[in-house]
């Protein structure tokens, strides 16, 4: 299935039911009065986490959503029916935007959450509402308030607890597929990743997270250069990030391309660049690789940092990954 991380829909809920105008037309009642009941209520939009889907690929295609309108009244003191919500289901961690104010409607963030961002318009009142000692007669009644109407912008945020950041080509997808059951495209060339995969790690004693394989990030993402820029709202719900460096790059500097990525990420979101990061020197199976991580072991020790060696292709290593991880979610410190 196509992954889709943002959609623009146009909701409108349902119009509220016109009042009735009529009377009372019963044997040996020859002035029964009015009896025109209230309309119904017209139904609001709703948006609901679905834990079920993982993309906004089904409003790409559909993305106009109306509500249905309120049951007019009717004659002898009978009220429309109201309309049932028209519910909308979205993928677990959706943020909703009003795409003309540019405000947060709402954060779908659990399994729970549930918003309606659109209600429905009221039913008009009846005419029998309208008589009185000197109206006994009233021929007119209320129409029905029109339903709310709103432009939306979907922007989904995946949910995992650990994210995967690193410069293309740093070996994200495999360690993702070493240490989960995810399948990600892993191939020897740039940006073979073109959407973000999710993996699962059964860790021990029956405890689990979830691990985010995102895009490569490159000098300017924040600006929209290369492809991560559009997946950097992904990494704002992790609450690690595990920093891949390849260390077998030859005419690059290990330090380097880790202070490039931090610094796209500080440049995207100062609050993201506070949180704890576990820097991992990858590809240690190759002699480069082994000598790269020398140096950034080098230097980062300066900085009081220390880097894991780790070859995601054969496996080495990332026992002490994960078990760092595990020490940040469940209670401990990198």
């Amino acid at each position: 299935m196509k992954f889709v991380d943002e959609a623009r829909i146009h909701v409108k809920a349902g119009d509220g039911g016109k009042g009735c105008v009529a009377f009372r037309r019963e044997k040996f009642v020859p002035r029964g009065g009015p009896s025109g009941g209230d309309g119904g209520r017209g139904g609001d939009v709703v948006l609901l986490a679905d834990a079920r889907l993982t993309t906004l690929l089904d409003f790409q295609f559909r993305p106009r959503h109306f509500a249905k309108a309120g049951q007019a009244g009717m004659g002898s003191d009978c009220n429309g029916r109201s309309s049932d919500p028209l519910e909308l289901h979205l993928p677990v961690g959706t943020v909703v935007w009003d795409e003309e104010t540019g405000e947060q409607l709402a954060d779908l963030d659990g399994p729970a959450a549930r918003v309606v961002v659109a209600r429905g318009g009221r039913g008009g009142r009846g005419n029998m509402n309208f008589a009185t000692a000197t109206r006994q007669a009233p021929h007119f009644a209320q129409p029905g308030e029109p339903g709310e109407e709103r432009r939306l912008r979907l922007e989904l945020k995946l949910l995992a607890d650990v994210g995967l950041v690193g410069l293309p080509n740093a070996g994200k997808s495999t360690f993702v597929a070493h240490v989960s059951r995810a399948r990600p495209k892993i191939a020897d060339y740039p940006f073979t990743t073109l959407v973000p995969c999710l993996g699962v790690v059964a860790y021990k004693d029956g405890r689990s997270f979830v691990v985010a394989d995102l895009p490569g990030l490159i000098e300017g993402a924040h600006a929209g250069a290369g492809l991560g820029h559009e997946f950097l709202r992904h990494v704002e719900r992790c609450r690690i990030l595990v920093h891949l460096v390849d260390c077998s790059s030859a005419g690059r500097s290990p330090a380097e391309d880790l202070a490039t990525v931090d610094r796209e990420i500080a440049l995207h979101s100062p609050e993201l660049a506070k949180r704890p990061q576990i820097v991992v020197g990858n590809k240690i199976d190759l002699p480069e690789g082994r000598a790269g991580f020398a140096k950034l072991r080098r230097a980062l020790s300066r900085r009081g940092i220390d880097a894991l060696p780790v070859s995601a292709a054969t496996g080495d290593g990332l026992s002490a990954v994960l078990d760092r991880a595990a020490a940040v979610l469940f209670g401990g410190a990198a």
